[in-house]
């Protein structure tokens, strides 16, 4: 049976990375797709794992190749997503997380329309500043940029089809985990998975 393709995307603080991590943890059928970047990897990275690391050279022959389903450039270093990694985890039957930003889900929209997206956000602006500051590596002003950048980021929710507000942590995993499930018990997919006794039934 083939995949779903699902785009997640959040401002930074949001809590995002441990949503899906808490995901792929839980439900077999869940997996993330590894970016490639042109950036170095930071300590404790391991290539194939966090990312696929390459060279800027690399990199843009694979985008003259149309390689990639989107692919941005930020702060000086590159990311995208490999079109054939994606392919073969749909083909294996795996549904496939993106996390990747509203621009990066406007091209997969484009390319793949039958992605599903999903945004999350915070509870209010002065929780997530409370995470931003909590985390204790950032400057007040680096804090402060994010929170700008967050708000712009925010303005796009209309685009996706669903939204998940994290406020509290379990509820906003069940919430997000029924998405998945419930797009599982669509009838094109349950007539693949269960062709056969449907058509028992019916014929």
């Amino acid at each position: 049976m083939q995949g779903q393709l699902y785009v997640i995307s959040a401002p930074s603080g949001a809590g995002k990375t441990s949503l899906v991590k808490r995901l792929t943890e839980t439900d077999p059928l869940i997996r993330v797709s590894v970016s490639t970047t042109t950036r170095p990897p930071r300590p404790g990275e391991v290539d194939g794992i966090n990312y696929h690391f390459t060279d800027v050279d690399t990199f843009r022959q694979q985008v003259e190749a149309g390689d990639f389903l989107e692919w941005a450039e930020v702060f000086g270093n590159y990311y995208g997503t490999q079109k054939s990694q994606v392919e073969k985890l749909l083909g294996a039957g795996f549904d496939v997380i993106l996390e990747i930003d509203w621009q990066g889900a406007q091209q997969i929209r484009e390319k793949m329309p039958g992605t599903q997206s999903i945004f999350i956000v915070p509870p209010s602006l002065e929780e997530l500043e409370r995470r931003l500051t909590g985390r204790g590596t950032d400057a007040p002003e680096v804090i402060a940029r994010r929170l700008s950048e967050a708000r712009d980021e925010m303005r796009h929710y209309p685009e996706f089809d669903y939204v998940v507000i994290n406020d509290d942590f379990d509820v906003a995993f069940d919430e997000l985990h029924t998405i998945f499930k419930a797009n599982r018990l669509r009838t094109p997919r349950q007539q693949a998975r269960h062709g056969a006794l449907l058509r028992a039934l019916t014929d």
